[in-house]
């Protein structure tokens, strides 16, 4: 292939006109269907939306130097975290990585974007919010979880899900998504049955004997039926709704009791990191399975929130 057929090739391949009926209309992370949870299909393809339009023209992107630019740019021209431009980048790669295998491009062009490198991390650490994981204390935590008013409604359903939050580690989408039928005895207490983005299979999730608690008195007095455990009030708290409870919302009552408890920038996530924090402390591997992770690493890296002790060298020799 001369390198002056390359571009117009390209803009066969690539261009919406010339794809073939079996691709979407609009070539993007749909071609990694089966492969990646749909909550990842839909970052992939907004990552790659916006690749596309920094081009400007859809066989400019399918040159490796565009890409290039465009991490210089997410470097320069904006405040992104390091962490967010080298993910980014990595969709765009995995996309024409995946379009490559499955015959759209040739494998010689993907792995030219390969070859592009992310941004390091220590040139750009100062975008990397020291809140970004905020600590939570077990004293902390019992003081948020104990701040609703539980002679309202709305403070029993606070209060059940701060609890299940603060004992078993969901994500904010498995716990919006939370239905009766996924919560089971074991034991002398309780697990949680849920599929995460990443799992193939369902796992259990840990659930403690006071969530389970808050859970039961929570649905005894709702006065609607629905499936979901945590449903929406409407109209600022006033009707309460069988739908359930936003993603969004569900930030704004972590977040509103957090501030009261005097702690700072605390996040549902944060919930999950204190789950896994408190269950490492005694047995890693615990946490690893709490959590739902593939790999250890990956509890220890991003949910171990402990700092060095002081002292541990006294008396060493």
């Amino acid at each position: 292939m001369s390198s002056q057929n390359v571009p117009s090739q390209l803009a066969e391949i690539v261009h919406v006109a010339s794809l073939p009926p079996a691709l979407p209309q609009q070539f993007d992370a749909s071609i990694l269907a089966g492969q990646l949870a749909p909550s990842s299909i839909a970052m992939y393809t907004r990552d790659f939306a916006a690749y596309i339009e920094y081009a400007g023209d859809r066989t400019i992107a399918l040159d490796p130097t565009t890409l290039a630019r465009w991490r210089a740019h997410l470097a320069q021209a904006t405040d992104k975290s390091p962490n967010t431009i080298n993910r980014m980048l990595s969709a765009v790669k995995r996309i024409l990585r995946e379009a490559a295998t499955q015959g759209y491009l040739s494998h010689e062009i993907a792995t030219a974007f390969e070859q592009v490198s992310g941004v390091k991390v220590a040139a750009l650490k100062e975008r990397i919010k020291g809140n970004a994981r905020v600590r939570i204390e077990p004293t902390d935590m019992r003081t948020v979880c104990e701040l609703p008013e539980v002679e309202r409604l709305i403070g029993l359903r606070d209060t059940a899900m701060l609890a299940t939050l603060a004992s078993s580690g969901l994500r904010v989408s498995e716990l919006v998504s939370l239905t009766r039928s996924q919560i089971r005895p074991k034991g002398k207490s309780f697990v949680v049955v849920v599929r995460g983005k990443n799992d193939v299979e369902p796992r259990e999730a840990p659930l403690s004997r006071e969530a389970h608690g808050h859970i039961q008195t929570w649905l005894e007095a709702r006065p609607v039926e629905s499936d979901y455990i945590f449903t929406a009030f409407d109209g600022r708290g006033a009707r309460l709704s069988n739908r359930p409870i936003s993603p969004t919302a569900t930030w704004k009552v972590v977040r509103k009791y957090a501030e009261e408890a005097g702690l700072e920038d605390v996040k549902p996530h944060d919930f999950r990191r204190f789950v896994g924090t408190q269950l490492a402390r005694t047995n890693i591997r615990n946490a690893q399975k709490a959590l739902g992770h593939k790999r250890l690493e990956t509890t220890a890296r991003h949910y171990i929130l402990d700092e060095l002790e002081a002292g541990l060298t006294d008396n060493l020799y």
